[in-house]
């Protein structure tokens, strides 16, 4: 089983790395194919587009073949999109190969999930996904301050360059450690959906867009607030990315082991309020280097805390359609990034300080709350048997 998981693990760090890294390289990549950082940041975008689009797609598509070669063909896709943008020469042709790119990555979590959840022993299903997706959170620690110091010193092409023989690399150990798995029963089309007609999933989705995307109001101005607001040092702010990242890899641990313990459910619910209490806390408090490094350990901990749960959480409501409610936790995933950067920007753009993204983000999480509350309440049975581990 471990090393099943460790291999599927490489492919959880690349998406990371794809996803990630474009934010701290946008400058070198806007200079290089001649834009304004404003329209490189469409580069960003076009991969959350792709993960939102790849995720039904592939699942619609690839519903009837094993899972191990479903999980090949999205390491391809990867590959080839990451390989394309390595020698991207404009704009146009940038957006199309990270459209590219993300159209793998919603799906790759969800199958791997399920794939994940058939190797773990019985009671232990969410921290076998943490596992899977430690790569995720390693990529957050090492890769990206890594690929931007790349970018400074060589060029920003050979990170998507690195992505791609990656890539290749994650294909061979899939290849050689995933066994063979067979297709979902086929539900059919309709059946992929069937499952989206009781509350449960959609409750499930809102807490995962408003939850996680609460704390991307904050995180997506991460860099001034820490420099603007709390006082370090632009050359201390990588290292304090670092420590983000590492916060991450103890998070999802952490996360995942609560959710075998208690219930996924509850463990959500748990961390979102610890994530309102640090965002708050960073709203009135930012000024403050200590509390400020405090509180981004906790909230960035908490980020990934919530993701193992989630994704057991609407693979257990999506019966029929599994593949496709675990993808949806990546499209929520995203979706939620997406907003959050939107609305934690919205209070700058009107000449408020870079603490007033926490507070929007703190009634962003409340929302979530609210809707993880009501699952509880309302699947509290269904919920607390998940721990037992229904293989």
């Amino acid at each position: 089983m471990k090393k099943s998981l460790i291999a599927m693990a490489f492919g959880t760090f690349a998406l990371g790395m794809a996803e990630f890294v474009m934010m701290s390289i946008l400058p070198y990549v806007a200079r290089s194919i001649q834009c304004n950082i404003p329209q490189a940041g469409h580069l960003i975008s076009a991969y959350a587009i792709g993960v939102c689009a790849g995720a039904p797609a592939v699942v619609l598509i690839a519903r009837k073949r094993p899972l191990h070669l479903i999980l090949l063909a999205l390491i391809v896709i990867y590959i080839t999109g990451n390989a394309l943008m390595a020698f991207c020469s404009d704009l146009r042709l940038g957006v199309i190969f990270r459209f590219l790119s993300g159209l793998s990555h919603g799906a790759y979590f969800g199958v791997g999930s399920i794939v994940a959840d058939r190797l773990a022993p019985r009671g232990r299903s969410s921290s076998a996904i943490a596992v899977m997706c430690s790569g995720m959170t390693v990529a957050n620690l090492i890769g990206i301050p890594v690929g931007t110091w790349i970018s400074e010193v060589v060029s920003w092409r050979m990170i998507f360059l690195f992505n791609a023989l990656w890539g290749i690399a994650t294909f061979v150990l899939l290849y050689h450690m995933v066994p063979h798995m067979e297709p979902l029963p086929n539900t059919g089309i309709k059946g992929q959906f069937r499952f989206m007609k009781s509350a449960a999933p959609w409750l499930i989705i809102a807490t995962t867009t408003f939850g996680n995307g609460g704390i991307f109001c904050w995180y997506s101005y991460i860099s001034p607030l820490m420099n603007q607001v709390a006082g370090f040092a632009s050359s201390e702010i990588t290292m304090l990315m670092v420590l983000a990242g590492g916060s991450m890899c103890v998070g999802n641990i952490i996360g995942g082991k609560l959710s075998d313990r208690y219930s996924p459910g509850e463990t959500i619910l748990g961390v979102q309020l610890i994530m309102v209490f640090g965002l708050l806390t960073t709203f009135f408090q930012a000024s403050n280097p200590g509390i400020a490094v405090l509180m981004l350990c906790i909230c960035t901990a908490s980020l990934f805390g919530v993701s193992a749960p989630q994704q057991l959480l609407l693979l257990r409501f999506s019966k029929g359609g599994e593949m496709m409610g675990a993808a949806m936790v990546q499209v929520a995933f995203n979706l939620g990034n997406a907003l959050g950067a939107y609305s934690g920007g919205l209070p700058i753009t009107y000449g408020l300080g870079y603490n007033y993204p926490a507070l929007v983000g703190a009634c962003f999480v409340g929302i979530g709350v609210i809707c993880t509350a009501i699952f509880c309440k309302i699947y509290h049975k269904e919920n607390t048997g998940l721990n037992l581990g229904m293989q």
